[in-house]
């Protein structure tokens, strides 16, 4: 299953990067895109992985990374 959401207020490229490296590792993960100039974020999960468990990993884990950013799910 693979999703995208928009994101706003994220305020820089390496941000953008250090959000994309970090939820490829989460498991589950099979991708992971985060787009500074768009303002978005394309995730790719397993077949049968609960998505919404995984999607709350990824909103933990980009607040730690740009507390100020939102994913709008």
């Amino acid at each position: 299953m693979k999703k995208t959401f928009q994101l706003e207020d994220l305020d820089c490229a390496n941000c953008a990067l250090k959000m994309e490296n970090a939820i490829k590792k989460l498991e589950g993960v099979t991708d992971a895109s985060v787009s500074f100039i768009m303002q978005k974020m394309t995730v790719e999960a397993e077949d049968g992985a609960d998505f919404d468990a995984l999607m709350k990993k990824v909103v933990k884990l980009c607040r730690k990374v740009e507390p100020d950013c939102r994913i709008i799910l």
